[in-house]
């Protein structure tokens, strides 16, 4: 798909790899909306690329819908969807403190997998509507998995168990969707410089990224949204996760 005009929503957009996938598209020329619990970090971002900004907790099916039909009517319908919104609570199943709290556990599943799968039903059915592109392609959809969902550590049930169900998600939502010609795609992060990573202490990131065989750093936000543009641009690319993570695997703990 060639990405210039067509309107884009970035959940999680106003920080990390949602907001350099903001950037990228913005600069492809695409009409991007931002999406983000955090109004006001959506709204510096979409200042700066001249996209708009939107409140929404993905996770409520009322929140999304309100959204998806805003972004229609201000900016069209949308072709393009990335899911970057989510969050990353730890836990051990058993802890000194006893079971796993269930409540969080349901909170991690709820914004990371039932946010992404909610945006992408919305989305995909606004898309279906449209007039196809050149090769009956009508939208990509693209969501974040990690590469915890191959690789869990301990005290990752909750995050692992999320990240994993968006792996699975795809493959199945690319069967359905391909008759509509949307495609569907994950990408899973390794180790990124994201602004929790990057509040860790120096001594803490440097040992992560002397974890990463090659290149041994951080990845750059800078870096998955340079895959997210190709995925976009590649009719071919559908129905895979890509692991974007130097080869890393992760540890036990």
């Amino acid at each position: 798909m060639n990405i210039q005009g067509h309107t884009a929503i970035v959940t999680g957009g106003g920080s990390g790899l949602g907001a350099a996938t903001a950037r990228a598209l913005a600069e492809k020329g695409a009409e991007v909306a931002i999406l983000d619990i955090n109004l006001e970090a959506a709204q510096k971002v979409a200042n700066e690329i001249g996209g708009i900004a939107l409140s929404c907790n993905v996770s409520s099916a009322d929140d999304a819908q309100k959204a998806v039909s805003r972004v229609t009517d201000e900016l069209g319908t949308p072709r393009i969807l990335v899911n970057c919104a989510g969050i990353a609570n730890a836990g051990r199943i058993v802890g000194r403190d006893g079971p796993h709290d269930l409540e969080l556990y349901r909170r991690v599943i709820e914004v990371n997998l039932i946010g992404s799968f909610n945006m992408l039903r919305l989305v995909s059915d606004a898309a279906s509507r449209l007039e196809p592109l050149e090769g009956g392609e009508r939208g990509v959809i693209i969501s974040t998995a990690s590469v915890a969902a191959f690789d869990g550590q301990i005290g990752q049930a909750a995050y692992a168990s999320s990240k994993a169900g968006i792996a699975g998600l795809t493959l199945p939502a690319a069967r359905e969707l391909a008759r509509f010609g949307i495609r569907v795609m994950a990408i899973a992060p390794g180790i990124f410089g994201t602004p929790m990573l990057l509040a860790m202490p120096q001594d803490v990131q440097d040992s992560l990224a002397a974890s990463i065989p090659f290149p041994s750093r951080l990845g750059k936000p800078e870096e998955y949204a340079a895959l997210a543009l190709h995925i976009i641009e590649n009719p071919m690319l559908n129905g895979e996760t890509i692991r974007l993570d130097g080869a890393i695997r992760m540890a036990p703990k």
